[in-house]
């Protein structure tokens, strides 16, 4: 060949295999080998800790459910309870003679008008001082109204049940003309008061939650700041507040020493919010230290705590078809 055609050396270019570019992955895989050996498996025991805890709260759940229906079994299949008696029934005798009779019937009417009472004070309350906590309220002013709710959910069920039933059922009577101040509206406002701090720091929250950039381009189109609530905010958000209220309908339906000592325990199906009732929670606190252990009485109140679990699940399990339902649109 000629001049013309020979490469010349200094051009010559020898390929290794050294220079091929190597994948990311092959490269963090040569850096992961190198890792000490004591901080793999601290990293490993780590994730196993992790998912313990994860799986904890459904152990614990599982094993309180089938504690409580173990106890309730016996009465259950063993004949001596009718069940359609049991949720049907206003007849609450435990401790007759001749006629016992177990029906729960007057006290889910009960537990549900108190908590329904609760909810539709609480709801709007709650929701009104999370939105005006999150979007109207100044840096300082804010943090003084969340410690004060803060406060608020911190103090004991049993003080909230001296406060009905020292103040709030004298209010009642004054203003109502009520024969007692133990009844539905009692026991409602006390409830809603528990609830309104738990709604007002998960709606809080959720409101927070949503991006700012949301707040910016609703601002850049000109609308003013109820506008924003109303028509970004609050349907960004739904699925929070959603929450918030279904942990305040949980915290009604499973509230115990408060409605106990607020709505006059009264086994019957309510009339109005200035009858007293019995909830389903204040009965098995209020007769399961006196029930034998072992009797029917015993077995029916654990059977009754089944019955919470159920009502528990079903307004989880309506929630969370509702989300998914929003979600969808």
């Amino acid at each position: 060949m000629g001049a013309a055609g020979r490469r010349p050396r200094s051009q010559t270019h020898i390929v290794n295999s050294t220079d091929t570019p190597k994948p990311a992955a092959y490269s963090f895989a040569v850096r992961e080998a190198r890792r000490p050996g004591w901080a793999v498996w601290g990293e490993r025991v780590l994730q196993l800790l992790i998912y313990l805890c994860g799986i904890s709260a459904i152990v614990f759940v599982l094993s309180i459910f089938l504690f409580v229906f173990k106890e309730a079994a016996p009465v259950l299949f063993g004949g001596k309870l009718s069940l359609t008696q049991f949720l049907f029934s206003s007849e609450w005798y435990p401790t007759s003679e001749t006629n016992k009779r177990y029906g729960v019937f007057a006290m889910v009417v009960g537990t549900f008008s108190v908590t329904a009472l609760a909810m539709v004070i609480a709801v709007p309350f709650g929701l009104g001082a999370a939105i005006y906590i999150s979007e109207f309220c100044g840096t300082k002013l804010k943090e003084t109204l969340k410690i004060i709710i803060e406060l608020l959910a911190a103090i004991p069920s049993v003080v909230w049940g001296f406060i009905g039933l020292t103040v709030m059922s004298k209010l009642i009577v004054s203003f109502t003309g009520a024969p007692v101040g133990v009844n539905i509206l009692n026991g409602g406002i006390i409830l809603a008061l528990m609830s309104v701090p738990i709604i007002v720091s998960i709606g809080e929250d959720a409101l927070k939650a949503v991006p700012d950039s949301y707040r910016e381009a609703g601002i850049a189109l000109g609308t003013t700041r109820w506008q924003l609530v109303r028509r970004v905010l609050l349907p960004a958000a739904k699925n929070g507040l959603l929450a918030a209220v279904l942990l305040g309908v949980g915290r009604g339906v499973g509230e115990t020493m408060a409605v106990l000592m607020c709505t006059g325990h009264a086994v019957h199906i309510p009339t109005g919010v200035l009858d007293s009732v019995r909830t389903l929670t204040a009965n098995i606190a209020a007769e399961l230290g006196e029930a034998p252990v072992g009797s029917d009485h015993y077995r029916v109140l654990f059977l009754t705590g089944v019955l919470l679990f159920t009502i528990t699940f079903v307004v989880n399990l309506a929630a969370d078809l509702i989300v998914r339902g929003i979600k969808k649109k």
